[in-house]
């Protein structure tokens, strides 16, 4: 169970967390090989029960009745006296109302309980892990690779509970130590602390560009913030997953993950997201792993189908949106000339009025022969065509102002401006709607006229004819054909030629790996994805003002058209004050 200084913390803390703590503070050096201190200001430990707390097996968390209804993140009792068996453990600890006292345990032989001085709380202080067992020291990473491992623990459940304040520092050649995290408490509702740390923990860029996700199916909920997929990464490195407050590192749930975004990313890329799963204690089994760190649902399918229908309507809801980092990714992409001398003058955008009289100023005058008469000035002329575009700069994605290299839109907004890759916005554009119309008529079977027997084990065999109905509904007709075998009799037609034992050992492998199968409607949606591209826009067409700007309105109308269907962004949105930055007008 303690298998390196990161599995002491996770206990150590959830330990704090478990006691109601508000505020936890953890300080390691080296690592976290020479000492691991965790100090909170939770409920503390009556001194009566401090030898009981080092007794293998003995916890207060549960009261032995119902061991599948835990509501704690520790319930079997083992982590102190196993911390205590492998190296040098002290707990000191007070109970409000009462003295501190502290017990010692040292490779497993303990000390008599004695008064000590503390504030309310308890701390924990373990040092010269694995001296007792001096064996596993050698299987240890370097200072630096344990001491990141345990800032992401730390990380994870700062996440897990945003109510409450956590301090990571360094203590690596005495004194105090630097501080390497801090999240201090966050208020308001849950949505709203939930941000405020994943701003903490993720960076603010993350928090600007995700968006939240709250579903419930069967008894399960999941809550949470899923990053929108311009904004993905190259590794899965910003997946954290959580089922009643517990990080976890599930195979279903990451598997889940990546069905939601199959559609709107590339293979090579993957999601960010931090997802909570609720539900009640006895619909999951939080045993399976002496870490804690796997669960087994009682029912992974509902499971998993929350996951990929909560996190696929909230993306849709998104709209239009596309993150952030594209705009500061363009921003980057435009360097500034070599710095030369300095510059004589600044150029300060003037106001409205000052504009306005050197406007005036400027205007061309009419002589007409008279020195004494006024001089008459040329006014702007306003058309139904300047009101109806200047109307259209109100939307989202603003009036289309040009077309360059017949394949960019150049858009106008209130706040700035929008290039669009035409084809790639007009390819989303289409790939939905064929989805839609695919959703609304069903899938077209085309009938086999010598069907496919397709020899099996009996236990594939009785999987299939449990999703038999889900995947006629793709086109997809199996029917069993006596023994271990099964006769495929239809095939979706869109997919055309298709080899039909293959698609079906596909499918099975994905369900048994995940409990669900989604290879089928994946090669369905693959040739839709191709359809569209060659029924889209092409690069090089000339668009009329007209088709740009309905193009840009239904853009706006429709879900995921922030990015294609690779997952790469079909606009970019420079703002007015980056755009006057890049001229060195701010």
């Amino acid at each position: 169970m303690v298998e390196r200084p990161a599995s002491a913390v996770k206990e150590l803390v959830e330990n704090a967390l478990d006691a109601g703590a508000s505020r936890i503070e953890v300080t390691v050096a080296d690592g976290g090989k020479t000492l691991i201190r965790v100090r909170d200001d939770g409920c503390g430990i009556p001194a009566d029960a401090l030898p009981l707390a080092l007794a293998r097996h003995a916890t207060s968390k549960i009261d032995g009745s119902d061991l599948l209804n835990i509501h704690t993140f520790g319930f079997r009792g083992e982590a102190l006296p196993s911390l205590g068996a492998v190296g040098r453990l002290r707990i000191t600890s007070r109970v409000a109302g009462e003295a501190a006292t502290e017990i010692a345990v040292n490779g497993g032989r303990m000390e008599p309980v004695r008064p000590a001085a503390l504030s309310p709380g308890t701390q924990v202080e373990l040092r010269d892990l694995f001296y007792a067992t001096p064996a596993r020291l050698k299987f240890l990473r370097t200072d630096r690779a344990e001491a990141q491992a345990v800032t992401d623990i730390v990380k994870r459940l700062a996440m897990a509970e945003p109510h409450v304040g956590f301090t990571l520092r360094d203590a690596t050649g005495g004194g105090e130590g630097r501080v390497v995290f801090r999240a201090d408490p966050e208020s308001g509702d849950m949505f709203d602390a939930l941000h405020g740390r994943l701003a903490t923990v993720l960076g603010r860029e993350f928090a600007d560009n995700a968006i939240p996700v709250d579903a419930e199916r069967e008894g399960l909920r999941m809550t949470g913030y899923a990053a929108l997929p311009t904004y993905s990464r190259g590794a899965a490195v910003a997946q954290f997953l959580f089922v009643n407050g517990r990080p976890v590192r599930d195979k279903l749930l990451t598997g889940a993950l990546r069905a939601a975004y199959m559609d709107v990313l590339s293979r090579d890329r993957h999601p960010a997201a931090a997802i909570f799963v609720s539900c009640d204690p006895v619909l999951v089994d939080v045993n399976v792993h002496p870490a804690k760190s796997e669960v087994r649902f009682r029912d992974p399918g509902t499971a998993r189908g929350l996951v990929v229908t909560g996190l696929r309507h909230a993306l849709a809801g998104a709209g239009h949106r596309a993150s952030t980092t594209v705009a500061g990714a363009t921003l980057g992409a435009m360097r500034p000339e070599p710095a030369g001398p300095a510059r004589v003058y600044q150029m300060d955008r003037p106001s409205g009025q000052a504009r306005a009289e050197a406007y005036r100023a400027q205007a061309p005058e009419v002589f007409d022969g008279f020195a004494d008469q006024p001089s008459a000035r040329f006014e702007p002329v306003v058309t139904e065509e300047t009101v109806a575009s200047e109307r259209l700069e109100s939307f989202p994605l603003g009036a289309a102002r040009a077309q360059v290299h017949e394949n960019y839109i150049i858009a106008q907004t209130d706040r700035g401006m929008v290039l669009v890759d035409q084809h790639a916005a007009h390819e989303r554009l289409v790939y939905e709607r064929l989805k839609t119309q695919m959703a609304g008529t069903g899938v077209a079977a085309q009938a086999l006229l010598i069907p496919e027997i397709v020899e099996l084990s009996a236990s594939d065999c009785a999987r299939l004819e449990e999703v038999a109905d889900d995947l006629s509904t793709l086109g997809l007709t199996i029917e069993p054909f006596g023994g271990s075998a099964v006769a495929v009799r239809e095939t979706p037609s869109i997919l055309g030629e298709v080899d039909a034992r293959a698609l079906v050992l596909d499918i099975l492998d994905e369900l048994t790996d995940a409990g669900d199968s989604t290879a089928l409607k994946s090669r369905i949606d693959a040739i839709l994805s191709r359809v569209a591209c060659h029924g889209s826009i092409r690069s090089g067409r000339r668009m009329r003002v007209e088709e740009m700007n309905a193009l840009l309105r239904e853009m706006e109308a429709t879900p995921l058209s922030g990015q294609c269907n690779h997952g790469r962004p079909t606009y970019v949105e420079l703002k007015l004050s980056d755009i006057e930055r890049l001229f060195g007008r701010t």
